[in-house]
């Protein structure tokens, strides 16, 4: 509870004043707790105690109503009235200190007004109800959020179930989560007089659940500062050691930022780009992990360049010049405005060295920009009040591309929380998933191929981005191409990869087990676990995979018949696919996404056969035989190898084995094509692994006129099955319209011609 945070009778943990905001001075509390005693002001006049916050608030929003504030005000210090800080002052300097902090950030009205009351229901006689009278349903329910975050324990001991509730209760309006941000930051900053044991653990909880919330809502300027008072708290010696070299580096009587800066100005100024161009010292953390990655720092690493212009259009031609005029250090470059980032940032980021090697970091944004950087969904206003003309909606309340709605207040990664927690199986579930989501500090942007975006954590995989796109009709997905190449659903993407997924078509489509391996976002976590937990394997497990064993078996054994002998065995296509179907069943799925029937016949690659129709050219009476490792057909360009006992094998020209031929000295002998069209071929289909596909295969290649010879499937590897097919064609021609045939099948990624490696 905030009454618990007192003011320091010794100096706490000090924020870097290099990382703080250009602002107004802090709020005087010890000013305001004398302001407060005496009293609220006249009703015609504002009390002297919010001159600070009215002060900030006018800067944000000139036109603001500030009877609201007055009356929230005097309601607020006739209630706390009586009741002390451990510090001694009186309790209303703390919500006063929390409305400073939101005002500063741009905070609309009805924000501000809820902030001075959070803490009313909860710790005096003002009830909700008295609140919605005086205040209207929209600070009564913001009001109600607070009270309801307080009684929230976000330790280990948390209970997932009270978790999850208030974020059902508070998750529909970020505002509540940025009072209790701003609430939690005043705490921090009045820290000091505990007991070291309770600021560790109020830091904790601090750095695991409000710190990444706080990036998530975009609220840097809340973060930054957190961050360093955490840093101070859990890691005194390394916080002690970066202030020093930040001393050190302010006391140097050069400043290659300044310098820097310098070069900047004077580029724009050439090219006639109004722009305002300030150093951004970096805060303790900053420079810490800026530190532990580059070793000894420099100059220029103890802060950035922050170029801020009025158009978009500027932030690009900005860019130009200083890629044009200055050295860029290219691969620093991002583009946050094209592609903004998951918490609504957006910015160029560059950065340009000089022959000392010196290199600093740029970042190019409008005055908009800026201010949603800082203040993230804070500064966006009040996301209820509609626009008088619903066409000039602002872009982010406008639908995206794919038909869903943006709302400032409700930023992707909660709407996705918020389903979350209406799909976990269990609190349990939500609660761990919604721990490692936080503990994601990076995102990544991979691209659709339809020009959309999916921001995901990074190391995601295709699972991930499955979900994401596809929420739990993902469980039908059989594959992804990234960056055009086929991949598993296993590989871990990167920023700015254009992911491809392949969906397949059976409604009875699954996700495999092992999916939960490769799956890092709450999306698919949750929705895998929720079919497991609705499809739960059957208590004779064992059992039932010593049947399935022993049917792959009698299916292998079935297929090994069909073409052993070089003969039709089991016949036509539709006969093979009969005794996969009877394999497969009307229910049977692949273990592990798998193929189904994983069925292997023990003839790796045909054996040579008699060449009918070729002629060996000028040895009428020599006998031919096609190669069984490339399998040539008519029209295919052939050359001709003698082997012993005066047999002639034939081998398409593009053949690995042609090389070996050559290389052991057999004789060319040139063969050409005679009248016969009649063929046989060896095709290899490459698919991903899903139930019935061999039946489907089998009965696309039926349906061509085509006849199994003999078939290889070999077991699945990575959710990829390899199939190889010896085919009798009546005719060679028909072969491009039965691979096409092979190809359309769903899942099948890849039809082509054999090339075994046999020797001769």
């Amino acid at each position: 509870m905030s009454a618990e945070a007192t003011n320091p009778a010794t100096p706490g943990p000090v924020a870097p004043a290099v990382a703080r905001r250009r602002s107004r001075p802090r709020i005087d509390l010890r000013r305001l707790g004398r302001a407060a005693l005496l009293g609220p002001a006249s009703r015609d006049r504002l009390p002297d105690a919010i001159g600070h916050v009215v002060e900030a608030h006018r800067a944000h929003h000139p036109d603001a109503d500030l009877e609201i504030l007055r009356r929230a005000y005097v309601l607020a210090e006739s209630s706390h009235r009586g009741q002390m800080r451990k510090s001694g002052e009186p309790y209303i300097t703390h919500p006063l200190a929390v409305t400073l902090i939101l005002a500063e950030l741009g905070a609309e009205t009805t924000t501000l007004t809820a902030s001075l009351l959070h803490d009313t229901v909860e710790d005096t006689e003002v009830t909700l109800d008295q609140v919605g009278e005086q205040f209207g349903e929209e600070v009564r329910y913001l009001v109600d959020g607070v009270t309801k975050l307080e009684k929230v324990d976000y330790g280990a001991a948390a209970e997932p179930e009270t978790f999850r509730k208030m974020l059902v209760a508070t998750g529909n309006d970020v505002r509540v989560m940025s009072i209790k941000l701003a609430d939690r930051l005043h705490n921090m900053r009045t820290l000091g007089v505990m007991r070291p044991e309770k600021q560790a653990r109020i830091a904790k909880v601090t750095r695991d659940v409000l710190i990444p919330l706080a990036e998530r809502l975009g609220v840097q300027a809340l973060k930054t500062e957190l961050e360093d008072l955490v840093f101070a708290i859990l890691h005194p010696e390394e916080y002690a050691h970066t202030r020093e070299m930040i001393a050190a580096n302010a006391a140097r009587p050069d400043d290659p930022l300044a310098e820097f800066c310098d070069a900047i100005r004077a580029v724009l100024r050439d090219a006639d780009i109004p722009a305002e161009v300030l150093i951004r010292p970096r805060h303790f953390v900053s420079v810490h992990r800026v530190s532990r990655k580059r070793g000894e720092l420099r100059g220029a690493d103890f802060g950035r360049i922050l170029v801020l212009v009025n158009e978009d259009a500027d932030c690009y031609a900005v860019l130009g010049e200083l890629h044009t005029c200055l050295t860029p250090v290219v691969s620093e470059f991002k583009d946050f405005i094209a592609v903004p980032k998951f918490n609504l940032y957006q910015s160029l980021h560059t950065a340009v060295a000089r022959e000392d090697g010196q290199v600093a970091e740029v970042l190019i944004r409008t005055h908009q920009m800026h201010k949603v950087a800082e203040a993230g969904v804070v500064a966006l206003g009040n996301p209820y009040t509609a626009p008088a003309d619903p066409s000039a909606a602002p872009a982010e309340e406008q639908a995206t591309a794919d038909g869903e709605r943006v709302d400032p207040t409700r930023p992707g990664w909660l709407s996705r929380l918020l389903d979350w927690q209406r799909a976990a199986p269990d609190p349990d579930t939500f609660w761990s998933t919604l721990r490692e989501d936080l503990a994601q500090d990076r995102e990544i942007t991979v691209f659709r191929p339809d020009g959309g975006t999916l921001g995901l954590p990074e190391g995601a995989t295709c699972v991930d981005a499955a979900y994401a796109q596809y929420g739990e009709d993902a469980h039908a997905c059989i594959g992804a191409r990234v960056n055009g190449r086929l991949a598993t659903l296993s590989t871990v993407l990167r920023d700015g990869d254009t992911v491809q997924l392949l969906m397949g078509q059976d409604p009875a489509s699954e996700p495999s087990r092992e999916w939960l391996e490769h799956a890092h976002t709450p999306a698919a976590r949750i929705a895998i676990q929720r079919w497991l937990t609705a499809h739960p394997a059957p208590a004779t497990e064992l059992e039932t995979g010593d049947r399935e064993a022993a049917d792959d078996r009698a299916a292998g054994a079935a297929v090994a018949t069909a073409g052993a002998d070089g003969t039709a065995g089991t016949g036509a296509a539709g006969d093979f696919a009969g005794v996969v179907a009877a394999h497969q069943g009307a229910g049977s799925a692949a273990p592990q996404g798998g193929a189904g029937a994983a069925v292997r016949s023990p003839v790796e690659a045909p054996a040579p056969r008699p060449g009918d129709g070729v002629t060996v050219v000028g040895r009428p009476e020599a006998s031919a035989r096609l190669a069984g490792c490339c399998t040539p057909v008519p029209s295919d360009e052939v050359i001709g190898f003698a082997v012993r006992g005066g047999m002639v094998t034939v081998h398409r020209v593009e053949c690995s084995g042609v090389a070996r031929m050559r290389d052991g000295g057999r004789a060319e002998v040139d063969v050409r094509w005679g009248d016969t069209t009649e063929c046989r071929v060896t095709l290899v289909a490459e698919s991903f692994g899903r139930p019935h596909l061999l039946a489907d295969l089998t009965e696309a290649i039926a349906s061509e006129g085509a006849e199994i010879v003999s078939a290889t499937v070999e077991p699945p590897a990575q959710q990829r099955v390899r199939h190889t097919y010896t085919l009798q064609l009546p005719d060679a021609s028909h072969l491009p319209t039965l691979m096409r045939a092979m190809r359309n099948v769903a899942g099948v990624y890849d039809v082509g011609r054999a090339q075994h490696h046999v020797s001769a």
